[in-house]
């Protein structure tokens, strides 16, 4: 069979890395074209379009660069008439992704939507677009299926890949003592900083946070590098702090930590998984901010709380973000995280057994044998 892939962000490359793979598994005469980045590239060849020139975070910034992504949707749109693919596999996304599947039903293209639009936290009345233009829906929240049925629309619960691709990790991970070598660290605790992949949050939060970790001289601060960014972009922002930069190893980097700061995202319930005390750390320009303050109708905005329906991570939102703020709650995680690690545990059951990937794949397959 062959594959369109759309991935538009870095957590979509890595869900698509394993959906990859485990298509291959399944289907042995499987071919992709793909948009994605470099984990998808791995499996199966370069990228139509990368997600570096993807990800635009916030209204104001996605009306700022609006020209670009009417473009890149006509682009992609002439590309997939072009490739006639047996499926159109979406990843998250959702402002391009759904126009995409509007466009791929007419042509009489299988839509296959993996990892759900956060619609249950706004614009829920995309969920009449979905039901018109998406073939299977796989949710990987276990609130998403009771969500979409009020709607009168069965989806798959999947459970979360990031359970697989963690355990997978795991299991070739570099020891502790081989990680600090090759990064040339020493033996003091981590400091992780997680400030994003996006350069209009990194240039927001990463200042912030930079401040708040100066305050830690008995921990050696490190800052899990984007794909995308060299480590001369992080370096502007240090101004004399003793910090290292790790390029592409942020699963062995938080594998070895002790405390994280983390952007809101997919990187906070990776740091939960990796059972690190974090505190959750969101800033956005200020109409951005607002727009969305008024728009968004759930209480937390870090995944971890969401899944848990109640705060088990702190987040420091907006005006609450301060370096004071950060560090006055990394002080009380030093001191005593055991709730912290049980309620880590819990949410790794709430989250299933994994298999998340090999269930869609053969769910899309035998879909498009039948």
């Amino acid at each position: 069979m062959k594959y369109f892939l759309i991935a538009g962000e870095a957590s979509g490359d890595l869900h698509g890395k394993n959906l990859m793979k485990q298509l291959m598994e399944v289907d042995k005469e499987a071919t992709f074209q793909f948009w994605g980045g470099d984990q998808m590239a791995s499996i199966g060849g370069e990228p139509l379009k990368h997600i570096d020139s993807l990800a635009f975070m916030g209204f104001v910034e996605v009306i700022a660069n609006l020209g670009t992504i009417l473009k890149n949707i006509k682009l992609c749109k002439s590309q997939i008439k072009a490739a006639k693919p047996d499926a159109l596999i979406l990843i998250d996304y959702p402002g391009f992704n759904l126009r995409i599947a509007e466009f791929a039903k007419q042509l009489n293209i299988p839509v296959h939507y993996y990892v759900s639009p956060q619609i249950w936290a706004w614009k829920q009345n995309r969920v009449h677009k979905i039901k018109k233009v998406v073939d299977e829906m796989y949710t990987i929240l276990p609130f998403e299926k009771a969500f979409y049925k009020k709607f009168d629309y069965d989806v798959q619960y999947v459970g979360h890949p990031l359970v697989d691709a963690i355990q997978e990790f795991k299991k070739e991970a570099l020891s502790k003592k081989d990680f600090l070598n090759q990064f040339e660290l020493s033996g003091q605790p981590i400091l992780a900083l997680l400030p994003g992949s996006r350069v209009q949050e990194i240039k927001t939060k990463l200042p912030i946070m930079l401040k708040a970790a100066a305050q830690f001289k008995d921990y050696q601060i490190v800052i899990a590098g984007a794909p995308n960014k060299s480590i001369a972009f992080y370096q502007k922002y240090l101004n004399g702090l003793s910090v290292k930069i790790i390029e592409n190893s942020t699963y062995n980097l938080l594998n070895n930590s002790s405390l994280a700061m983390v952007t809101s995202g997919t990187a906070t319930l990776e740091t939960a998984l990796f059972k690190v005390p974090q505190v959750v750390c969101y800033k956005a320009s200020y109409l951005s901010y607002h727009i969305a303050k008024r728009l968004v109708k759930v209480p937390y905005i870090s995944l971890v709380n969401l899944i848990m329906n109640k705060e088990v991570v702190k987040e420091l939102i907006q005006g609450d973000l301060t370096s004071k703020k950060i560090v006055k709650e990394l002080r009380r995680l030093e001191a005593d995280s055991a709730d912290l690690q049980m309620e880590y545990d819990k949410l790794e059951k709430v989250l299933g057994g994994g298999g998340a990937s090999q269930k869609v794949a053969k769910m899309i397959f035998n879909r498009l044998k039948a």
